[in-house]
């Protein structure tokens, strides 16, 4: 009996191992395209000729509130990395979504945005986390 014990305890402890292998690539994963996400916005907030390219607004955007909304994106998927791997509390992360909401130049680009949200999956972190800004953004505009 004691041997089956040991077995399953050793059977437990590797798929132990290997769900957290998993999940630290999937964080390595999700750093990586972050990274990448980062580098790409930040060529284009250095390049209006760059950002034209994703000026998916429906209404006409000057090249400065562009810049100012590729930034804006930025800080979002910073919060947003930083949600999906875990790396920061909820609170913290409630805290920081809190600091870039006050800023009406963040509201506006959540604005213009939200068509671009309507298609995300329900269920997604990103669409939770959505959420998550809507609600403060509706409380922030309430209180001006």
């Amino acid at each position: 009996a004691g041997g089956v014990f040991a077995g399953l305890a050793i059977a437990a402890g590797a798929a132990g191992l290997a769900l957290q292998n998993r999940l630290l690539a999937r964080r390595l994963t999700l750093t990586h395209q972050h990274r990448l996400h980062f580098d790409l916005l930040s060529k284009a907030i250095d390049d209006p000729e760059l950002a034209a390219v994703l000026d998916t607004f429906e209404e006409e955007v000057p090249p400065v509130k562009q810049r100012q909304f590729l930034y804006a994106n930025a800080l979002y998927s910073n919060v947003l990395h930083a949600y999906r791997t875990g790396s920061t509390s909820e609170s913290e992360i409630g805290g920081h979504l809190h600091v870039i909401c006050r800023s009406p130049i963040f509201r506006e680009y959540w604005e213009f945005t939200r068509r671009h949200r309507a298609v995300l999956q329900e269920g997604s972190q990103e669409a939770r986390l959505g959420r998550r800004v809507d609600e403060i953004v509706q409380n922030i505009s309430q209180l001006r």
